[in-house]
């Protein structure tokens, strides 16, 4: 007989927390039961009918069979016998009505929240993707009650906007080569260089995607070597319209990295960085620029990078100054291949972690996106945030007293061409679009169409404003 296993639940959003815990559902047993309750209790049950929540659960692959669920979970144990009950992580410290139910004729109640490291992008039944999902968005325009001629509205305030950044300025060299083949002493791709350009990245693109979306005055905060890259990144800032505040450290080179690319492929990336704090002196300067810059302000970035810019001490400093003068703040710390820790930024407005770095933040590799967001918003304070997914989108989290909403927005790109930058763009954009009047909802879906705009191009230059406004009207 085959092991069946049942799940039930509201299912009102599907985003890559359900899609995980559904396919360790599947793995578990033979035959994969769901039941979307009729009566959904979340908060935004009413944009979405139990039909309609049906239709997106039962496009998954490993979903066997699905239905509206109207009785309770110990009715339908008692009805059904299932093998197995799954529920996510976050229930088993709780009082599980099932787990009597179960144990009377021999079932099992199992809690997991799915594999981290699995990708939910690929599993959707392709003969029920053109009925459910009409585009990328899958109804969250709708959903939310978003107005395009609002998100316009939002985008126009842009330009009466005040923005600090603060961060590391990093310099990104690409080098295209061209892919000769494999050495005959070693297994070593042999290839031949063929262009070399030079982008300003780091936080220095976060101050230049507010620039070059609006922002009045843009004034950035940063450190450097005495290098040619140091007259690169300030030639750029120049360029691209942006005060420079910038602060030159015998200590360390301008961060510097290389990335080796066949076609448009990364090979290679070698990175030339220290990562030692700056020096007290350095910070006392810092303090003092941004101190006289912070009162006119409207919103103040950090971008970090971990390698040095942002001691603890400075950024404790900076965020009272912050509260002080009522400016909205937001942060991004980089775990990449160095360490990062977003939960050290206290009190923000929002914050726009990937995935990995909630979970090293937290040191939690087990919880699902729904108790990550909710842990990370008790540690860090944080009013909003926004976790990014890679190539399956962004999570959205607001908590909100003793509970929270969620959504969920898939990638928007229709060609991306290199993801570097596209996490800069959407954190700008998003803070932007806050800072100017939306909410968090709005916001996302600004933030997530400036990604999308971004990653259609190699390399970091700030986003096309013009190209930024057709995409958003593309959705109408």
């Amino acid at each position: 007989m085959d092991k069946v296993v049942l799940v039930t639940g509201n299912f009102n959003i599907l985003h890559p927390g359900h899609i995980r815990l559904l396919r360790f559902a599947k793995e578990c047993g033979q035959t994969l039961i769901v039941g979307v309750n009729e009566n959904n209790s979340e908060s935004t049950s009413e944009h979405l009918d139990a039909k309609h929540r049906l239709e997106v659960v039962a496009s998954l692959e490993y979903v066997d069979f699905g239905f509206i669920n109207t009785k309770s979970s110990v009715e339908l144990i008692d009805a059904l016998k299932p093998w197995a009950v799954v529920k996510g992580k976050e229930y088993e410290n709780l009082n599980n009505a099932e787990e009597a139910a179960l144990k009377a004729y021999g079932g099992r109640l199992i809690f997991s929240s799915g594999d981290s490291g699995a990708s939910s992008q690929s599993y959707l039944k392709t003969r029920a993707v053109k009925d459910v999902h009409v585009s990328n968005l899958n109804g969250y325009l709708e959903r939310q009650n978003i107005d395009l001629d609002r998100v316009n509205e939002v985008i126009d305030r842009f330009s009466k906007k005040r923005v600090l950044v603060i961060g590391d300025t990093i310099v990104d060299q690409y080098m295209q080569c061209n892919a000769v083949g494999m050495s005959q002493e070693d297994p070593t791709i042999v290839v031949t260089p063929d262009e070399s350009k030079f982008f300003l990245g780091g936080a220095g693109i976060v101050a230049g995607h507010a620039k070059s979306l609006g922002a009045s005055e843009v004034s950035y905060f940063s450190v450097l070597g005495h290098d040619k890259q140091a007259d690169f990144a300030e030639t750029k800032l120049l360029e691209y319209g942006i005060s420079p505040h910038v602060f030159f450290d015998e200590t360390r080179p301008t961060n510097l990295k290389t990335r080796y690319r066949v076609g448009s492929k990364t090979l290679l990336r070698v990175n030339e960085v220290r990562s030692h704090d700056i020096s007290k002196e350095i910070q006392a300067r810092i303090l003092s620029d941004l101190e006289a810059k912070i009162a006119n302000a409207d919103l103040l970035l950090f971008s970090d990078f971990n390698y040095g810019m942002l001691p603890q001490e400075l950024v404790d400093e900076i965020t009272t100054l912050g509260v002080k003068h009522g400016v909205v703040m937001a942060a991004d710390s980089q775990t990449s291949s160095q360490v990062g820790d977003i939960a050290r930024f206290k009190g923000m407005d929002f914050a726009s972690p990937t995935e990995r770095e909630v979970r090293v933040a937290l040191k939690n590799d087990k919880d699902g996106l729904v108790v990550l967001g909710q842990k990370l918003t008790e540690i860090s304070r944080c009013k909003n945030l926004l976790i990014t997914l890679a190539e399956e989108g962004i999570f959205i989290h607001k908590p909100s007293g003793t509970s929270w909403e969620n959504d969920r927005i898939k990638a928007l790109a229709a060609n991306p061409i290199d993801p570097a930058g596209a996490g800069d763009c959407l954190f700008t954009a998003t803070t932007l679009a806050m800072t100017s009047g939306a909410s968090i909802w709005e916001a996302s879906f600004i933030g997530s169409v400036a990604a999308a705009c971004q990653v259609a191009n190699v390399g970091n230059l700030p986003i096309d404003s013009n190209r930024f406004r057709q995409a958003v009207n593309q959705f109408r």
